[in-house]
């Protein structure tokens, strides 16, 4: 018996489900109490963050049954004739409900003609129609179009709260996962909830306890090794560039996404920073970052051994250097070759 997605087991039933697009669901649960409803709604923002679920929850709200709830994936059925026998159904009765719904997905998929052949439908549908579009891409969708439909823009969650989500679905499925494995895992969804849950399923499958830490993580994933990351910090700290460039060289020999591996990095030089410089935050990093994360960069944050960098070792420029690496890696050839300039520039002969 095949198993069973976790973002299918999952999938949010209701608005309080919903994590983090507040902003959306809000506004949809009020039109629905208060039976304000529109015509056309058009749901936009990258993959994976909820569209077509709030699409269904919406359609549930107002009273919409399976029966008269339709799905079409305008990807594979864009042409002039889809439209046109979706628009033919559009005027037949609801079976069993006050509302019919059409949810289009990737509704910019849709051809100039099957476009064309829409709009009129799509401004005066039958008073019991209501069309949902989903779209990745809104600038691919005509002007004409989103000006008949009241759009709603999907945001990509912050890490802190992918990272809780993964957490709790963890915690339903039995499973312990430390805070920084949660954040590692919120790293690798890049602001997708469908992803940072493939992520966790994959975690899942490749473990045989239910304690998961950072470690776990790693070698489930293929991600960059704590101990590659902790190399070149300690190397940038003690400001020795040929260690800081054999660090790079292992991750990459090692087979390291290097895009990855300079998030980690950044993302490690701006808890050292944060951890000298703002005590108030000393806590919530701890609790964030976990308790070996935290007293491994509390020591680089101490270190003063580099005459190169400055009394301070790691410092708003060494953070400034692989942010601009950051920027380069996009388009290097090489990709260890933005980090080896960084550091290069950090420590000019």
């Amino acid at each position: 018996m095949a198993y069973q997605s976790l973002y299918r087991i999952h999938r949010p039933a209701t608005f309080a489900d919903v994590v983090g697009q507040e902003q959306v669901t809000k506004p949809l649960e009020e039109a629905a109490k208060s039976k304000k409803i529109g015509h056309a709604y058009l749901f936009s923002g990258s993959r994976g963050l909820g569209k077509t679920s709030v699409a269904r929850i919406f359609a549930s709200a107002i009273g919409c049954t399976e029966n008269d709830l339709y799905e079409v994936d305008a990807a594979s059925n864009n042409s002039v004739e889809d439209i046109r026998a979706l628009t033919e159904g559009v005027y037949t009765l609801p079976f069993a409900s006050p509302y019919k719904v059409y949810i289009l997905d990737e509704v910019h998929m849709l051809s100039k003609g099957a476009w064309n052949a829409f709009l009129k439908t799509l401004e005066e549908p039958p008073a019991y129609v209501v069309f949902i579009l989903a779209t990745t891409e809104l600038e691919k969708v005509p002007e004409t179009v989103q000006s008949r439909c009241q759009v709603f823009e999907f945001k990509k969650p912050t890490r802190a709260v992918l990272a809780k989500m993964i957490a709790a679905v963890a915690k339903k499925e039995g499973y312990t996962l430390a805070p920084d494995a949660a954040e590692l895992i919120s790293l690798l969804a890049e602001g997708s909830y469908r992803d940072a849950l493939s992520v966790l399923q994959k975690v899942f499958a490749a473990t045989e306890g239910k304690s998961l830490s950072r470690e776990t993580v790693e070698a489930a994933t293929g991600a960059p090794k704590r101990e590659q990351v902790h190399a070149l910090i300690h190397a940038l700290a003690g400001g020795e560039r040929g260690t800081a460039l054999a660090a790079i060289e292992k991750a990459a020999k090692a087979g390291a996404d290097m895009k990855l591996f300079l998030e980690l990095v950044l993302e490690a030089l701006r808890a050292t920073l944060l951890i000298r410089y703002a005590p108030e935050l000393r806590a919530s990093l701890a609790d964030e970052l976990g308790a070996d994360e935290f007293a491994s960069l509390e020591i680089f944050a101490k270190e003063n051994l580099s005459t190169k960098l400055g009394a301070g070792g790691i410092t708003h420029a060494t953070m400034l250097a692989f942010l601009n690496a950051a920027e380069r890696i996009r388009y290097a050839p090489i990709p260890a070759l933005p980090l080896e300039l960084a550091v290069l520039e950090l420590f000019p002969e």
